[in-house]
């Protein structure tokens, strides 16, 4: 999830319908909530531009069950220019996956094995408008990467599935 941007009670529908069915929640900043507020308890989150409390990391490493995801806001990174940055910053950590924000429009592709991945906004999307925002869940195994990309009503856009062999 990325660019919510004060809309917390998306941040906790979403967390309540999935908690059961995921591994870990990502969120890719511009919240503008406090880095504080107890949804952070159960999200790894980073700092995106829009986001002025600095007790939120600009970018984290984490490991869930086996898979290394690199995640930033990616302002910082020129994201709206390209992701060649980002992927430096994720390769230099050995990332399964790079997760960012910022653009508010969905993105995922496969560069050298690796998963650049942009949910888009699920609450101000600049892309896909029709779905009222979006949100991604990933799901990567040795051989592949799969990104299912869900609407503001938390529904499956099933023409925006992809499947990345890594």
């Amino acid at each position: 999830m990325s660019d919510t941007h004060g809309d917390r009670a998306i941040l906790e529908t979403i967390y309540q319908q999935f908690q059961n069915e995921v591994d870990a929640f990502f969120y890719c900043g511009d919240s503008e909530l406090a880095a504080s507020d107890s949804i952070w308890q159960v999200m790894y989150a980073v700092r995106g531009n829009m986001d002025f409390d600095a007790d939120f990391p600009m970018a984290r490493v984490e490991h869930v069950k086996g898979v290394t995801v690199y995640e930033t806001h990616g302002h910082r990174l020129g994201v709206s220019m390209g992701t060649g940055k980002l992927a430096e910053r994720a390769h230099a950590v050995n990332a399964d996956c790079a997760f960012y924000g910022h653009t508010h429009m969905l993105e995922a592709h496969m560069e050298q094995g690796m998963l650049i991945l942009n949910p888009g906004s699920i609450s101000q999307p600049r892309s896909y408008q029709e779905y009222g925002g979006t949100f991604a869940i990933v799901n990567v195994n040795a051989t592949t990467a799969a990104v299912d990309f869900y609407d503001h009503q938390l529904q499956p856009i099933p023409a925006l599935a992809e499947s990345f062999t890594r």
